[in-house]
């Protein structure tokens, strides 16, 4: 759909006219005549096509004098999946926004992360959609402020504050702007459904269809840390390590949402508890892209057809993956949970979890980096690993934040004591994000492809991969479930 900076004009008219869901979030439609813009799947009768302008973002709707349609409410969509799916300048400067480093740090922080001038950083999200910095970040902000306007009780001054302006004129004027209502008026166009519990919001956060929760929740649940994480009431909750504070997060699968209930500590970490959860469950995949790659082959295509919409399990916090990967090096699901809640116990940051059952945040590398090496039950080799990995971690020497380059992460873990190819695969999979990376050598993985008839070898198996690119850790979660053990530790 997208071309380096350009939509193209006739598949976007085809989408708007079959009104596709597939491309919510993907681009947006400008409408001359009402000038409101719109998501591809909005309801209303679409425009003539002469009075369609399309844009790739809804900063550059918003700078180009366009409010939000009422009906279709476009800053409801799911995030464009191109930012999860490239490691380039633009996508990582994406994933930086809506983790809200330019509210926290400003564009020269955002520029700083990113290694780049900040004038090459606007130039760059200017020409390929449409807006800079800080008017992504604005639109984020307004998108965030009406999520919180419409589903909670909150007090609007709480709610400006939560969602990162710095006054309550500001709030107000972009709410009115780009939703022409009042924050009061957005308010009451919702039916009133109680104030829920004090101190928890409850939100909704949407994903493209269709999602198969089996092996997202599943795998999450296997391999809960006690203390950090757990699977209650069809739900799994996590503690959450944030910029201002902590918060808890309980995730439910439903059939069109997530729901999502979140207790903070600092209002202030409301919008990168929302990035965070969102990229831990995958939720701005395009599961129609991946799975019409996939089903292009033969012994993967039955598969796809059982449990269509498969995402990759993801995290909350790259240090935290990157232990547990270490940890789990040559030991069952079990033992690895074993040696992180031992972790957790002696070295986490203590907290209250006003339903029970969460104890702790997960250490910190800066935590671990204290640590006494001979006081780890582990074995010598593997606490050397560790041991270099909290350090470097800790002083910067390696980065596995989202602004990270995928290529330099995985040099520099590959050049560390201890990290062979299915640690860093495994580590550029669910901590990193690439949606490419794949473990020839995991058992589980070697086991499924004998079973399918796939080659099992991991030479053999890897170049028959080549035909899954760039969607090679979707077919791995596709193997992995036709294991009746999928989650597996190996050798580094």
């Amino acid at each position: 759909m997208q071309t380096g900076t350009l939509l193209d004009r006739e598949h976007c008219v085809r989408a708007v006219r079959s009104k596709d869901a597939r491309f919510d979030g993907w681009f947006f439609t400008a409408v001359l005549t009402t000038r409101i813009y719109c998501r591809p799947s909005c309801p209303a009768v679409p425009p003539k096509p002469e009075n369609m302008t399309f844009h790739p973002s809804a900063a550059a709707c918003q700078q180009a004098g366009f409010r939000a349609c009422k009906r279709c409410r476009p800053d409801t969509s799911p995030g464009s999946p191109e930012w999860n799916r490239r490691a380039d300048l633009v996508a990582r400067a994406m994933r930086l926004i809506a983790d809200g480093v330019v509210d926290r740090e400003g564009v020269p922080g955002l520029a700083a992360r990113l290694g780049y001038s900040t004038r090459q950083v606007e130039r760059q999200l200017l020409a390929e959609l449409g807006a800079g910095p800080l008017a992504l970040a604005r639109a984020q902000r307004a998108q965030t402020a009406r999520m919180l306007i419409e589903t909670t009780a909150l007090p609007m001054a709480d709610i400006a504050f939560a969602a990162g302006f710095s006054s309550i004129r500001g709030f107000n004027d972009t709410v009115r702007e780009i939703f022409a209502l009042s924050p009061s008026e957005l308010r009451a166009r919702v039916p009133a459904t109680g104030t829920g519990t004090p101190g928890v919001l409850s939100l909704r956060l949407p994903f493209r269809a269709p999602l198969n929760p089996s092996n997202l929740f599943g795998h999450l649940a296997a391999t809960a840390v006690p203390g950090v994480e757990e699977w209650r009431d069809g739900a799994y909750r996590r503690t959450l390590r944030l910029p201002y504070g902590h918060g808890i997060v309980a995730l439910a699968p439903r059939p069109d949402h997530i729901a999502c209930r979140l207790t903070l500590s600092d209002l202030r970490d409301l919008t990168v508890a929302i990035s965070r959860c969102r990229r831990l469950l995958d939720l701005d995949a395009d599961p129609v892209a991946v799975d019409e790659r996939l089903r292009a082959d033969p012994l993967l295509a039955p598969l796809v057809g059982q449990g269509p919409g498969r995402r990759v399990p993801r995290t909350v916090d790259e240090a935290e993956f990157a232990v547990r990967a270490v940890l789990g090096q040559q030991v069952s699901t079990a033992a690895a949970r074993t040696h992180a809640a031992r972790l957790v116990t002696a070295h986490g940051t203590p907290l209250d979890d006003p339903e029970g059952g969460l104890t702790h945040l997960f250490p910190s590398p800066e935590a671990l980096a204290a640590v006494d090496p001979e006081s780890l039950a582990m074995p010598r080799t593997r606490r050397a690993t560790l041991t270099t990995l909290v350090r470097l971690l800790a002083d910067g020497g390696v980065r596995l934040g989202v602004d990270t380059d995928w290529a330099e992460a995985r040099a520099r873990l590959l050049a560390l004591p201890g990290f062979g190819p299915w640690t860093v695969d495994v580590i550029a999979m669910r901590a990193l994000g690439d949606p490419d990376a794949f473990l020839p050598t995991d058992l589980g993985i070697r086991r499924a492809a004998r079973e399918l008839g796939l080659p099992s070898t991991p030479a053999a198996l890897t170049a028959r991969a080549e035909s899954w690119r760039p969607w090679r850790a979707y077919a791995a979660q596709y193997l992995w479930a036709t294991d009746s053990h999928p989650i597996n530790f190996l050798p580094a």
